[in-house]
């Protein structure tokens, strides 16, 4: 199972912009995650088509959450920026060489991931942005205690 680059730098650049004081600007994401500005621009948008960010213009402008961390919740974050690791059409593009899958009544693979999903739909339905900045603001460029997630036993 892997996440993608999308869903992994595009959630740090979401966390960097509840981080920072005021706006936040590609520069200053960009410098502070290690990715290019290129790149930034591309998954700021992203979150900001999603209703994640807004842009704010100007001299003083950059990027600001659209509403409070604790409003925003992980799962959506995740789905706009990349889906979700089993998603509902998963048989119709892994059906092999033949038009439809041969294991579509009984399919023991399909229950297995349907699973997986269900319990990382409940840790990612539950967690906010503001779960993962920790309720202490950070100091400029302190590094802020990551709340660690576990999720429960199949």
């Amino acid at each position: 199972m892997k996440f993608t680059s999308h869903e992994e730098y595009g959630l740090r650049c979401l966390l960097r912009v509840a981080r920072m004081e005021g706006t936040a600007t590609i520069g200053a994401v960009s410098q502070a995650e290690g990715i290019s500005e290129a790149y930034v621009a591309k998954l700021l948008r992203i979150l900001r088509i999603g209703g994640f960010v807004t842009s704010v213009r100007g001299m003083a402008g950059g990027y600001v959450l659209s509403r409070a961390a604790q409003e925003i919740v992980v799962g959506d974050v995740l789905t706009v920026l990349g889906g979700r690791l089993f998603e509902d059409d998963f048989c119709e593009r892994h059906s092999g060489t033949v038009r439809d899958c041969t294991n579509t009544v009984d399919c023991a693979v399909r229950a297995l991931w349907g699973r997986v999903q269900y319990s990382v739909d409940q840790v990612l339905s539950r967690t906010t942005l503001r779960d993962l900045v920790g309720e202490t603001l950070p100091v400029k460029d302190e590094l802020v205690a990551v709340t660690v997630l576990s999720a429960p036993a199949l």
